[in-house]
């Protein structure tokens, strides 16, 4: 492959997915039973990608601990984004750290090698194209800004589309020559920031060429909590999943501790150190993270459990994201979706999604969950007690 090096944005926070990254940035979430990131990375270097710069600012110490000096042998390199204004000023901060030609790619969203392959073979026959990007079908468009193509050119990004005429979203890979840095620097901020897109439509409205490549292979952009689950269920389908397979749609780490007695429904991936125990029903699309533990009579469905979770005996599980270090003790209830969840001032209906429960919540037993709840981290929910609505961080619920 003709570009050695890629840039990956990972320093963003993900507002809309409180209280999930409350304590760690958005790449850090699960998909399936890893980070975000780490399909973005295993995508780059399945494609010839031989150096890596990542640009990390908000809870930047998740992703250095976690990954360190390199992944799968290849070299990262991090740059800090001291203030999050916008795509375009994290990628001028990793100019120090890139040569010509580069990858830029988000790291906010599961991707595939083919992805990146696509968009290097569209730049590799267009080499004097302003820039190469990789789009999307999409049947909601309006959710994430569409893109209009016509012959391989980009004629037009639109960041809000009022109507569903568009069916191309921007896949959030793109191939650039370093030239593309004085492009962002001559760009205006808008609102305080400095946003990637504002530059490529200036380029466009210049009559620069802009290439797009239709691509396949990536999952659903989670944007909000529920999301997760969606990328979940897509990833367990495609089969992006490290662990061994015991069977069809069934893959189960060899360090896991599964009762002869507990039931996996496919698709389910359970990841090392688990234990499922006997009458213990898991599956289907779930995923569970590392050493996590769900106890004997448990049922646990179309969920995702971070890692060092534990589900208490009896216990049922709909519809649900889970964080790290969360204990739901014996008879928990959450009953599942459908749901009105509030997410800052704005309701979304008919969402489904059980509750969100953030790192470190401690539920004693029998305690039970309406539709659409999200627990913030360090919340202690006592014996016996029924939930809604929002549980700030830290919270104590009695009754």
């Amino acid at each position: 492959m003709s570009i050695r090096t890629a840039v990956v944005l990972a320093a963003g926070e993900g507002n809309r997915l409180r209280p999930l990254t409350h304590n760690r940035p958005k790449p850090m979430l699960p998909a399936a039973n890893r980070p975000v990131l780490e399909y973005v990375f295993d995508a780059l270097i399945d494609a010839g990608v031989e150096e890596i710069a990542v640009v990390i600012g908000y809870k930047r110490d998740r992703v250095q601990e976690h990954f360190g000096p390199t992944y799968r042998d290849v070299p990262i390199e991090y740059v800090a984004q001291e203030k999050q204004l916008g795509s375009g000023h994290a990628l001028r901060c990793a100019e120090s750290a890139v040569d010509e030609p580069f990858l830029l790619v988000n790291g906010d969203r599961v991707i595939e090698s083919g992805l990146v392959q696509d968009v290097v073979a569209e730049f590799e026959t267009y080499p004097d194209a302003a820039a190469t990007l990789g789009v999307l079908e999409h049947r909601d468009a309006r959710r994430y800004g569409a893109v209009a193509l016509s012959e391989g050119r980009i004629e037009k990004l639109v960041e809000k589309p009022d109507s569903d005429d568009y069916r191309l979203i921007n896949a959030g890979v793109y191939a650039f020559r370093t030239s593309i840095f004085d492009a962002i620097g001559e760009t205006e901020r808008r609102d305080g920031e400095l946003q990637l897109t504002d530059t490529l439509a200036r380029l466009i409205d210049d009559g620069e060429d802009v290439r797009g490549v239709r691509v396949d292979g990536l999952s659903p952009h989670a944007t909000y909590p529920w999301d997760l689950l969606t990328v979940t269920r897509e990833i367990l389908a495609r089969g992006r999943v490290d662990e061994p397979v015991r069977e069809q749609g069934v893959w189960v780490d060899e360090t896991a501790l599964v009762h002869d007695d507990a039931t996996l429904q496919a698709p389910v991936v359970v990841g090392s150190d688990c234990e499922v125990g006997p009458g213990a029903v898991v599956g289907p699309n779930v995923a569970l993270g590392r050493n996590v533990t769900v106890e004997a009579n448990a049922t646990v469905e179309r969920t995702v459990l971070d890692s060092d979770t534990r589900i208490g005996p009896g216990s049922t599980v709909l519809d649900c994201v889970v964080g790290e270090d969360v204990t739901l003790g014996a008879g928990s209830i959450v009953p599942g979706g459908p749901a009105d969840v509030r997410v800052g001032r704005r309701v979304f209906e008919d969402r489904q999604l059980g509750a969100v429960v953030a790192d470190r919540v401690t539920a004693g037993g029998m305690v039970g969950f309406e539709p659409g709840t999200l627990v913030g981290p360090g919340a202690h929910l006592h014996t016996g007690v029924r939930v809604r609505g929002e549980i700030v961080a830290d919270a104590e619920v009695m009754s």
